[in-house]
C-alpha cells in the first residue's frame, strides 16, 4: 500500500512537470491563441449590467442580454447584444459574426432610427455605446494582424500570469483597433486574461482593463467566461464597469437569433 501511495505521488510530480515544462515551450503567439480559445464556449446565455461612470462619479446604468453560440467547427462565434434598459437604449442591438481568420462582421440596430448599419472596420476603435469598451473589444482581434513577444512573468489580479506584449503588424491595423500597443497578462494555469493596458496611437498610456472575476462554464473543455470587467480610461478618468448577474452554458442556443432580421426585432 506505502508502494502504491509513492507510485501515486511519483506521476503526480511526473505530469505537473511535464505540463510546467510543456507550458515553458510555448510561444507567445501560441499563448494569446489558447487564451482566445479557452473563452469560446459552445454556446450560452447571460444578462448584464455595465456602468459607466464619467470623471465626476456621475453614473449611468445599462443591462444588457446576450447570447452566443459557436459556428464552423468552432472558427466562428456569433454573439447577439441586446440592450434591456433604460429606455433611451433600450432595444439598441449588436450582432458580431467573430471570425477567427478575417475581419469580423458587425451590425448595430438602433430602434429610434429603425434602421439597421454595419459597422465597418474602421469604426472598430470607437466607443461602445458611449463606454470605455470599444467596438474592437467585443471580439478578440486576429491573431496574424498583431506580434506577440513574452516580456516577463508576474502576479495580476492575484494569478500568476505572462505578461505578453501585443502590437499591430502595420498603422492601418493599429488604427482600427486603436492602440499602438497592449500588454497582455494571461493566466499560466488557465490561459485567461486578467488584466490587460493600452496605450494609443501616441504610444501614451490610454486604458487599464481588470478582470475581477471568472467562471469556467464548460467543465468538460475546461471553456471560461469573465464575470466581472472594469476598464479605466487614463486620460479622461472615465471607468466602466461590466458585471455579468447571470449566466448559463446552452450549446442548444438557437440560430435564429444570429440574424439581422432577429436584430431588428422590436
Amino acid at each position: 500500500m506505502k508502494a502504491i501511495k509513492i507510485s501515486t505521488i511519483l506521476v503526480l510530480i511526473i505530469s505537473f512537470c511535464f505540463v510546467l515544462s510543456s507550458q515553458e515551450k510555448l510561444t507567445a503567439k501560441q499563448i494569446m491563441d489558447k487564451s482566445f480559445e479557452t473563452m469560446k464556449l459552445a454556446g450560452s446565455e447571460a444578462v448584464s449590467t455595465m456602468t459607466i461612470i464619467d470623471n465626476k462619479g456621475r453614473e449611468r446604468v445599462r443591462q444588457i442580454a446576450m447570447v452566443t453560440k459557436l459556428f464552423n467547427s468552432g472558427d466562428t462565434e456569433k454573439r447577439l447584444l441586446r440592450f434591456l434598459s433604460p429606455p433611451d437604449v433600450k432595444g439598441t442591438g449588436l450582432l458580431v459574426f467573430d471570425y477567427k481568420e478575417k475581419d469580423d462582421d458587425m451590425w448595430l440596430f438602433m430602434p429610434a432610427l429603425r434602421k439597421t448599419r454595419r459597422i465597418v472596420s474602421s469604426e472598430r476603435a470607437k466607443s461602445f455605446m458611449g463606454s470605455e469598451f470599444s467596438y474592437a473589444d467585443m471580439a478578440p482581434p486576429i491573431l496574424d494582424e498583431f506580434t506577440y513577444n513574452i516580456l516577463t512573468e508576474t502576479v495580476a489580479e492575484g494569478t500568476l500570469c505572462w505578461e505578453i506584449e501585443m502590437m499591430p503588424v502595420n498603422e492601418n491595423i493599429a488604427d482600427e483597433n486603436g492602440f499602438s500597443k497592449r500588454i497582455t497578462y494571461i493566466g499560466k494555469k488557465d490561459f485567461v486574461i486578467r488584466k490587460a493596458v493600452y496605450f494609443d496611437l501616441d504610444g501614451e498610456l490610454h486604458k487599464e482593463l481588470a478582470v475581477k472575476e471568472i467562471k469556467e462554464l464548460d467543465t468538460k473543455n475546461h471553456k471560461y467566461r469573465p464575470l466581472h470587467m472594469v476598464m479605466i480610461n487614463k486620460q479622461n478618468n472615465r471607468k466602466s464597469v461590466l458585471k455579468v448577474d447571470k449566466i448559463q452554458f446552452n450549446p442548444n442556443v438557437k440560430d435564429d437569433y444570429f440574424t439581422t432580421r432577429y436584430l431588428e426585432r422590436y
